[in-house]
């Protein structure tokens, strides 16, 4: 149970109202409450529901997803890491994912290192299509990282 209670005492704080006057409104029914030993204890939610605040929205559809992921290339120059900067942030750019969940994305080039590292972060299914995407470049024999994809 990790829902927030009150004290009437916190309540009466909260509220601006007199410690009996809280009690009052349990004893009519205007505030929930649950009685533990010899005090009451009030729930956020019904301490919402007597001011009048709306209860928190809860995600409609399942659990709310996020992933991230580092991927460290090394061997990597500076014209590689841009060309493949830029096919990757393109590639995210023009894939229609869920707009709750934007797909951001980083790149940074160590040039002392030759490493590139991308940072991404998003729903699974819009990480898991960049992955494939850096798998296919890195693995594939396209001359994208050599500079030579346009000399063919």
């Amino acid at each position: 149970m990790s829902e927030e209670m009150y004290s009437v005492e916190q309540v009466a704080v909260r509220l601006g109202l007199h410690v009996r006057t809280v009690r009052g409104y349990i004893r009519a029914g205007r505030l929930r409450a649950v009685r533990i030993g010899k005090q009451y204890r009030i729930a956020r939610a019904d301490l919402d529901a007597l001011t009048g605040r709306p209860a928190p929205a809860r995600p409609v559809g399942g659990a709310a997803v996020e992933v991230s992921s580092i991927v460290q290339i090394d061997g990597v120059d500076r014209a590689a890491a841009d060309r493949l900067a830029t096919l990757v942030l393109a590639a995210a750019n023009s894939t229609h994912h869920h707009p709750a969940h934007p797909l951001r994305i980083q790149t940074v080039h160590d040039e002392e290192r030759n490493r590139m590292k991308i940072v991404i972060l998003g729903g699974a299914s819009a990480t898991a299509d960049v992955l494939h995407l850096v798998d296919a470049v890195l693995d594939g024999d396209n001359g994208l990282l050599t500079g030579e994809a346009g000399d063919a």
